[in-house]
Order: C-alpha cells, then sequence, then structure tokens
C-alpha cells in the first residue's frame, strides 16, 4: 500500500515536482513564464497539496535518461587527476585566482596582502571530501564561490575585518566539506553561492531544450 502523500518527506515530493516540470517544459509542454512561475512556487511552499496541484496538468514523467542527465549536472565533481595535497595562492599587492575545471588539493593555502584573492569551486573536481582553506589576510579581499551541493565551515579570526558565510550549506553528509580557517586583519572573506539552485535548474532545463533541438521561445 503506497504511504498516503501528507506522510512522505516534503523535500523528496518537491524534487520529483520539479523534475516533472522540467521534463515538460524541456519538451515545450509548458512555456518558460509558467515553467519558472510554477518553478518559484514548488520552491517556495510547503504544501504537499499544493507542490502536486502544480504538474496534474502536465502528461510526461521523468525517465532514466533524465535522471542520468540530471546526477550528471547536479553531482559535485569527483574525479582522478594529478594534485597536490596541498596547493598556494600568493596575492600581494597583486591578484590570484582559480577557477573553472580545476582539481581541488585537501589543502589550500592563501596568502592575501593588499591583494585579491578568488576561489571558485563551482565547476571545480573533487578528490577529497574535506578539504581546508588555510588563510592568511592582511588588508586584502578573499572571494570564495560554491556550489548548493558543497558544505562551508568559516573558523576565521578577524581583527578589524570581516568573514561572512552566505552560502547555504544545506548539502548532504556525503558532499564535499569545505572548512575555512586563519586570520583577516582589516580585509574581508566572503563565501557566496555563485549560482542559485533556481538558476541552476533553469540553465539544465534550457540545456535539455537545446539537447531537444528547440529554443527557450518554442
Amino acid at each position: 500500500m503506497p504511504v498516503k502523500l501528507e506522510d512522505r518527506p516534503i523535500e523528496q515530493v518537491r524534487e520529483e515536482i520539479v523534475d516533472k516540470l522540467i521534463v515538460n517544459y524541456s519538451h515545450a509542454i509548458i512555456s518558460a513564464e509558467a515553467f519558472e512561475r510554477r518553478l518559484d512556487e514548488a520552491m517556495a511552499t510547503d504544501s504537499h497539496q499544493q507542490l502536486v496541484a502544480l504538474v496534474e496538468d502536465l502528461p510526461l514523467e521523468a525517465d532514466a535518461s533524465y535522471d542520468a542527465k540530471k546526477e550528471r549536472s547536479f553531482t559535485p565533481n569527483y574525479g582522478a587527476g594529478e594534485t597536490s595535497q596541498d596547493d598556494r595562492l600568493v596575492s600581494i599587492l597583486g591578484s590570484s585566482v582559480r577557477e573553472g575545471q580545476w582539481v581541488v588539493p585537501k589543502k589550500i593555502n592563501v596568502i592575501d596582502v593588499l591583494g585579491s584573492t578568488k576561489i571558485d569551486f563551482t565547476d571545480a573536481i573533487f578528490q577529497h571530501q574535506n578539504i581546508e582553506v588555510n588563510v592568511a589576510n592582511v588588508l586584502g579581499s578573499l572571494e570564495i564561490f560554491v556550489p548548493e551541493s558543497v558544505n562551508v565551515t568559516i573558523r576565521m579570526y578577524d581583527i578589524v575585518g570581516s568573514s561572512e558565510n552566505k552560502a547555504p550549506s544545506m548539502a548532504g553528509r556525503q558532499a564535499p566539506q569545505i572548512t575555512i580557517t586563519g586570520y583577516s586583519v582589516l580585509g574581508s572573506v566572503e563565501v557566496s553561492v555563485k549560482q542559485t539552485m533556481k538558476e541552476k535548474f533553469v540553465a539544465f532545463a534550457n540545456s535539455m531544450r537545446e539537447a531537444l533541438g528547440m529554443s527557450k521561445t518554442n
């Protein structure tokens, strides 16, 4: 006997509804405007019945092919690659950047003196579940961008400086865990999500449409 709808975990139901919205949008069953409106409603409500009502008029369901594409798009990139256990970013009166599909080491040491440093984990390839970013920041600025599929903890000592974590850190236990340690003197450290989950859903849905030979306006 199936579990009653209201007894199912709300996040599991929400995920199924979002999947159905993406599938039907990608096949041009609903317009871009309707897709984004319903997606906003799906992410805002905690009502099982309201979630189900958002897709009751949509005919298509997610299948194994869709699940595989979603897994590749939304799972953090774990992979093999040659990298040392440690990496160092030094910015003295200058700037340093790590971004794109770079291989993340177990520990990253950041030295920033009157400079700026940017570390972008959005498309990075993880080899370790636990990553430490150790910071020595004096009159500098450090920006760290992460996907919503990782967890971030800040353990900084700020001396007339600031450290702010704007990332939600609500990923599962098996997700990468980034811990930021060190100190900041008259400097700033900010962690944020470069692409929200809604933005990622929309980008994924549009990539599905393109794969089917449809534009956003179809």
